[in-house]
């Protein structure tokens, strides 16, 4: 309701003060405008502290906020609008007051999976900020919060205030290099937290609970293939458990806590398992050893019979969903250099599968069709898949790409020196982008 908003909002704007307001206001909106340029998230933010300024002042007219923020929704409609374009927006300004407004609040773009915020060098930083000091820090806010729009609000607001911080002590301290190798080193946990705060968020928002669980639990298998589905399964479960709590809370230690926490469950689970894991669990700072376990690359596969399929009635029972877990866990560990891009198209086509053959009138006869048909196509797949990527695992790039040049020549014998040179660009783009246990998902998902 509508003095909720208002009572929220003037407690935040209380609370924080009219810069630290507009800081977060220009962070949440660029986060969740991602494609919008600064002057117009400028505009928006503008509008928002002048509304909470003006109405949440003391004797202020009960109905200030409400016709203010009417007045707000009624600009976002105007053709053309200051604010960030979307294509909902027209959609929302069908509609009349509290629903127009709630409906307007509810768009977003949808972050990139790949941040495009590069620091630059510190000289360049300085400059930057001695030219304008309050102009930098706005353009670095929007680049920043739109490039890793993922990461929790609390996340982004921290890690935000502490770079701010650190340009503006070094740029005036005599020495600013030693300054910022300093700072630098201190704020190392609060860079790997939104990266990595960034990176698995952006994995959640693109597969949801059920299919994140299935990625986590491969990426597990992969590094520990020794390791048994029941040592495994809750860790991933544990793990799908945190990033649906802490990926939209405002709660500000949610993701620094609960990852924390998740990663003690796995060094205790696994270090007995794979030395290199034990020895990412060494480190003092556990957000750094959960980097160091999630960088690890994948370790040589085991020889293991052929998996067992699971049957129809276990993919129709209650417990169906883990049954095609156990399957995918089982090819993971045997395919280690596969990526989870590929297996989770494998995941994906068995919960498919599930959907349609378990409400068929002959759900044993229904799975059989589908498994001769991937029992044709999918060990190519996965033979295939698992060389390129092997192959971009164990060699170093320039002899990827040399390797590369080799195995694509007898495809295309006709083609030139400049069409083989861009083929293999393309590929040795692919592997490095979507070979790696980290890679975006829906990007790779498209490249596939």
């Amino acid at each position: 309701g509508r003095a909720y908003v208002r009572d929220k909002v003037c407690q935040e704007f209380k609370t924080l003060g009219k810069d630290n307001f507009r800081t977060l206001t220009v962070i949440a909106n660029s986060r969740k405008f991602s494609n919008a340029t600064l002057e117009e998230i400028s505009h928006l933010v503008g509008e928002i502290v002048s509304l909470a300024e003006t109405c949440c002042a003391e004797g202020a007219d009960p109905s200030c906020y409400d016709a203010g923020s009417s007045a707000l929704s009624a600009k976002s409609c105007d053709s053309p609008s200051p604010f960030p374009a979307h294509p909902g927006t027209a959609g929302c300004c069908a509609q009349e007051g509290l629903e127009r407004k709630l409906c307007l609040a509810a768009l977003r773009h949808a972050p990139p999976e790949l941040p495009r915020y590069v620091q630059p060098s510190n000289e360049e930083l300085c400059q930057a900020f001695k030219k304008d000091p309050k102009d930098f820090a706005d353009r670095f806010l929007h680049e920043y919060a739109s490039s890793y729009g993922h990461a929790p609000l609390p996340v982004l607001l921290a890690s935000s205030k502490s770079f701010l911080s650190m340009v503006s002590a070094c740029c005036i301290s005599p020495m600013p290099n030693a300054c910022f190798l300093k700072e630098k080193l201190e704020r190392k946990t609060l860079s790997l937290l939104t990266l990595m705060s960034n990176r698995v968020c952006s994995r959640f928002a693109a597969y949801g609970k059920d299919k994140v669980t299935a990625s986590y639990l491969t990426m597990l298998a992969q590094k520990t293939p020794g390791a048994s589905f029941e040592d495994l399964f809750p860790l991933a479960e544990d793990a799908a458990e945190v990033f649906s709590q802490c990926c939209d809370s405002v709660s500000e230690d949610c993701m620094q806590k609960k990852l924390s926490e998740h990663t003690a469950k796995v060094c205790g689970a696994l270090s007995a398992r794979d030395q290199r894991l034990a020895d990412c669990c060494l480190g003092q700072n556990v957000l750094q050893n959960y980097f160091c376990i999630s960088a690890l690359p994948p370790s040589p596969a085991p020889k293991l019979p052929e998996p067992q399929k699971p049957t129809s009635e276990q993919l129709c029972g209650e417990d169906g969903a883990r049954h095609a877990k156990r399957y995918v866990f089982e090819l993971g560990r045997r395919h280690t250099s596969v990526p989870d891009v590929f297996l989770g198209k494998v995941y994906e086509a068995s919960k498919k599968a599930i959907g349609e053959c378990c409400s068929a009138k002959d759900a044993s006869a229904c799975f059989n069709s589908k498994r001769q048909q991937m029992g044709e196509e999918l060990p190519a797949f996965l033979e295939k898949t698992e060389r390129f990527c092997g192959q971009y695992n164990q060699l170093n790039f320039v002899d990827f790409k040399k390797r590369l040049g080799e195995s694509l020549l007898p495809t295309a014998p006709n083609a030139s020196p400049e069409q083989l040179e861009r083929l293999v660009e393309e590929r040795a783009d692919f592997a490095s982008t979507c070979c790696p246990a980290t890679s975006p998902p829906l990007y790779c998902a498209s490249k596939v």
